[in-house]
């Protein structure tokens, strides 16, 4: 077996014989019993590590072809990696369900977006993260849609991009609440999905200019599409 297995959650390594897999950790928050359920599971199947990722999962490193049917039945939780044109993960700040920093919940909106959109299939691949302050721990101004919080709300940031060509994203809208935040995420995603563009959202933004961008968004109409883009 010589390829990525993504309907199983598990991922070819280097060596191209065995596999990882990283069960869903929903913002990099789990119990103890959940810790130790991963590590026994790790050692049964005789994992060669176990590897905290960006996204805030353990990914479990080494497992044989054999065995990955066995290692997700024994775990009883679902898969957390996604490859391919699809939204990733939402990673996620301690907020103030945690930090002494936090301005705005970020752990709980960021769960939120994460169980509505994680894996929803996208033209290219998409991130996003959620800081409760702006230290931006979670560097949402990296992703191709990060929120900062305020004292005053939300910031929504668009348009960023790490990688081999890094972009700082750009602000397009402040001083949400909650559920404004959570409603203009949902018509970005509808809106990316309806324009079809097989490149990241800061490549697309930039070709048309930022100020077309946010013309073209504040007509869009997800129940019309893009029939009224030019109105």
């Amino acid at each position: 077996m010589t390829q990525n297995l993504p309907e199983k959650g598990a991922a070819l390594q280097r060596d191209k014989e065995t596999y990882a897999v990283a069960p869903h950790i929903p913002g990099g928050i789990i119990d103890p019993k959940g810790l130790r359920k991963i590590a026994d599971v790790a050692e049964k199947y005789q994992a060669k590590a176990l590897k905290l990722t960006s996204g805030g999962r353990i990914a479990i490193m080494g497992i044989a072809p054999k065995d990955i049917d066995k290692v997700w039945e024994d775990l009883r939780m679902r898969p957390g990696g996604f490859t391919g044109p699809r939204i990733r993960y939402v990673k996620i700040c301690p907020g103030t369900a945690f930090c002494k920093r936090g301005q705005q919940d970020s752990v709980g909106l960021g769960l939120k977006l994460g169980e509505k959109h994680q894996g929803l299939q996208m033209p290219f691949k998409f991130k996003m993260g959620v800081a409760g302050c702006i230290n931006s721990c979670s560097e949402p101004a990296l992703k191709d849609i990060g929120l900062i919080g305020t004292t005053h709300g939300w910031k929504v940031l668009v348009g960023g991009c790490a990688g081999a060509r890094p972009r700082i994203a750009q602000t397009l809208g402040e001083n949400l609440s909650d559920d404004e935040a959570l409603v203009l995420v949902d018509k970005l995603i509808l809106y990316i999905k309806a324009l079809d563009q097989k490149k990241r959202l800061g490549n697309i933004i930039e070709e048309v200019g930022f100020d077309r961008f946010k013309e073209d968004l504040a007509k869009f109409s997800p129940e019309t599409g893009l029939k009224n883009k030019d109105a």
